[in-house]
């Protein structure tokens, strides 16, 4: 790199739903000379992120809750570039960016001061989307011009990424600049250049987040929407061809933004008056107002018509609802009779007694929902829970368990009335979410595979799904639970919503912590697993690229090379009956207890606590499993194809909590020597243990009572002791011995 770079990236902001590691990933992949790389990095996330790519890049850290404006300027503080190109945390560059923007400003003369570039589009459901800008860059040309001779460029998207600026520039404005307000400063830096050069070519993407994802604006920054172009507006006075087009997007903008709903009334009338105020202002002399409807919108809007604009929406928003009915009526009928149940049940008066709880597609008592439930017994004991199971589900169940079978009347009754409702996984879309009500989602594991709208490039894993509905009902939640930052951060973006995050460990783990002697001599006793005798319990997870259940291990080999002395504790997928197919070997096997398939058994927490040891491939399993402080091994014979048919969030096999088998051969070499528990072995598991157990204590159930059920205050909650000072259940050995 030359002493001075031609162009600095200044990467700035928090690490917003995990999308800057492939930011600097697509930057570290094609160093280039003459260009520097500066991340300013807003919170521990973003900066541990950033960190990984020193040195090639410069790190600054910033504080949890530093704004963007502090990032930006922290960045161009340190950058050494003649020229600065921002770039957001959350975006993205197209390949090749830098080298092109560095290439094109290389060759610019000292007088212009931005140079304006294209970009493309991105959401959670699509990517690299053509923006609208090029067709206006490729009309004005690559010569550099002043912007009052093409005022029309004022109309390109308002990303300060879209723009690289001169070094110089930048620090002779930089008061003005340096603003919260990204967009204003995207169209100040037009407004102050003294010339400004195009380049119709992609070099930089836009990732929109989304909007339910976000804090809802608050009255204050729907106001500045106005201020803004109060404040942009006055810098153009003297200067009517620019004026026009600033003047244009401003009422655009503002009716876009009333027209929008969710705003409260008197938001929305003091929001009309702002920007009625300032149309009649900074209307432009000789101004005549378009055809049509559009016409009649802006000409309310500049008479302060508050009145009048509602009479107009609330008619256009009766015609759409009456085309709307039409088309969708027939559709109805098949469910009327069970709408109509269902709405009378929403009219009544939300229960705040009642909570109902689901687990695994309604398969009963069982999982984090279980957990809590008899937490809420203890603590409060005045809200009544009632169970969805299915049909066949509800023999099953612990006596005296008031449940309802999914599509009955009462069913409809309880989900309409319930202020609390707790689930695994989701209800039902026609589950509404009523004021007052209180969504938690506990989830069922430790996320290794790729989730949620991450499945999305991976069509093994999301073939058939409904993305928009699955994100209708992520948005319905208020919490979610996690057992550790890892999941915190990639229930972020899997599931991009509003919902608050209970760091407060998986309650369902609470029972490797709480755990006895007794109560592991009890667990092997029901397993009829004698003392002495080590249990290894085998637990693979399924395939989304296999059709059914596949076969991993010769189940009746490997117990024959593990001796009499051991027990294969065999649990299947839930997705499957069993993972130990019928056999002669087999049975032979079962008979002398040797192998027990434990697939139906529950709870799987009991499993865990009886066994010695945990033979895994990706399950989550291996998560919880981790708080035991017992071995684990990995039998990964597909991690290539796993990984890259299911997508996976961290490098297991860098990163596992113990040896690591790719074949039968080595896993069975692993549990006949001392492998399963050497010293390495235990090292790789307390690292494992610090990263992906860090919440779970033994008090998790106790922590999402009390913050959820209760109301109370988080830093009131009993705090999360670190990993060093906790102490499991005891291991089988030391359960017998003792």
């Amino acid at each position: 790199m030359s002493e001075t770079p031609e162009l600095s990236v200044i990467v700035h902001g928090p690490n917003v739903q995990d999308h800057l590691p492939a930011l600097l990933d697509s930057l570290d992949a094609h160093p280039l000379a003459g260009v520097e790389v500066i991340v300013a990095a807003v919170g521990d996330w973003a900066r541990e992120t950033a960190e990984r790519h020193a040195p090639a890049f410069t790190v600054l850290p910033l504080p949890e809750g530093a704004g963007d404006a502090a990032a930006r300027a922290a960045g161009a503080a340190r950058a050494s570039g003649r020229w600065l190109h921002f770039v957001h945390a959350k975006d993205g560059l197209p390949p090749g960016a830098p080298r092109t923007i560095a290439e094109h400003v290389a060759g610019l003369p000292g007088t212009v001061d931005v140079l304006l570039v294209d970009h493309v589009r991105s959401s959670w459901r699509a990517s690299g989307l053509p923006s609208p800008d090029g067709p206006r860059l490729a009309r004005a040309g690559r010569a550099d011009l002043a912007l009052d001779d093409r005022a029309a460029l004022l109309r390109v998207t308002p990303l300060l990424g879209t723009r690289a600026v001169r070094a110089g520039f930048w620090r002779a404005r930089e008061r003005l600049l340096t603003t919260e307000d990204e967009p204003f400063a995207a169209y100040a830096a037009l407004l102050l250049a003294d010339r400004v050069a195009c380049l119709p070519h992609p070099a930089y993407e836009d990732r929109r987040l989304r909007p339910e994802s976000l804090p809802p604006p608050t009255p204050a920054e729907r106001y500045a929407l106005v201020d803004r172009y109060e404040a942009l507006l006055g810098l153009t006075a003297d200067r009517p061809a620019v004026h026009g087009v600033l003047y244009d997007l401003m009422v655009r903008d503002c009716l876009r933004t009333f027209a929008r709903a969710g705003m409260p009334d008197e938001v929305a009338r003091e929001f009309f008056h702002r920007a009625s105020v300032t149309a009649r202002r900074h209307r432009p002399e000789g101004l005549r107002q378009p055809a049509g409807l559009e016409g009649v919108r802006r000409s309310l809007l500049e008479e302060g018509a508050y009145g009048k604009y509602r009479t107009l929406q609330t008619a256009n928003h009766a015609r759409r609802r009456v085309r709307s009915a039409a088309r969708t009526g027939r559709r109805r009928a098949g469910t009327r009779l069970r709408a109509l149940q269902y709405r009378a049940a929403l009219s009544r008066p939300v229960d705040p007694h009642l909570a109902v709880f689901s687990a695994y597609w309604n398969r009963g008592v069982a999982c984090n929902p279980a957990a809590i439930a008899a937490k809420l017994a203890e603590l409060a004991p005045g809200v009544h829970p009632v169970w969805v199971v299915t049909a066949q589900g509800a023999a099953l169940l612990p006596p005296g368990t008031d449940h309802v079978v999914p599509g009955t009347r009462r069913y409809w009754e309880v989900l309409a009335r319930a202020k609390y409702l707790v689930n695994n996984v989701n209800f039902p879309d026609a589950v509404v979410k009523r004021p007052g009500t209180v969504h938690l989602q506990t989830h069922h594991g430790t996320p290794l595979k790729r989730m949620g709208v991450d499945q999305l490039p991976y069509p093994a894993a999301a073939h058939g799904l409904d993305f928009q509905a699955l994100l209708e009902r992520v948005d319905k939640w208020d919490f979610s639970v996690s057992a550790n930052s890892h999941s915190t951060r990639m229930w972020q973006r899997a599931y991009p919503s509003r919902h608050v995050s209970l760091d407060h460990g998986y309650p369902r783990n609470d029972v490797y912590y709480t755990a006895g002697p007794a109560e592991v001599r009890a667990a092997r006793e029901r397993l009829g697993i004698a003392p002495g005798r080590r249990a290894v319990l085998y637990a693979p997870t399924h395939r989304d690229y296999e059709a059914g259940w596949t076969p991993r291990l010769d189940l009746a080999a490997l117990a024959d090379r593990l001796g009499e002395d051991t027990v294969l504790l065999v649990r299947a997928h839930y997705f499957y009956d069993s993972a130990a197919p019928a056999s002669a070997p087999l049975a032979g096997l079962r008979r002398t207890g040797r192998l027990v398939d434990v697939s139906s058994y529950e709870p799987v927490e009991e499993l865990c606590l009886a066994a010695d040891a945990l033979v895994t491939d990706y399950s989550s399993i291996m998560f919880d499993y981790a708080n035991l402080d017992r071995p684990i091994v990995i039998h990964a014979d597909d991690w290539e194809t796993y990984r890259t048919t299911r997508g996976v969030y961290f490098d297991l096999m860098a990163e596992a909590p113990g040896p690591v088998a790719r074949t039968q051969a080595e896993l069975t070499e692993i549990l006949t020597t001392d492998a399963w528990h050497d010293e390495r072995a235990a090292k790789a598991r307390a690292a494992f243990r610090r990263r992906f157990c860090e919440y779970d204590d033994g008090r998790a159930a106790e922590r999402v009572v009390r913050r959820v059920f209760l109301g109370e205050d988080e830093r009131t909650l009993p705090p999360v002791l670190p990993v060093e000072d906790r102490t499991p259940a005891p291991s089988p050995e030391e359960a017998c011995a003792s």
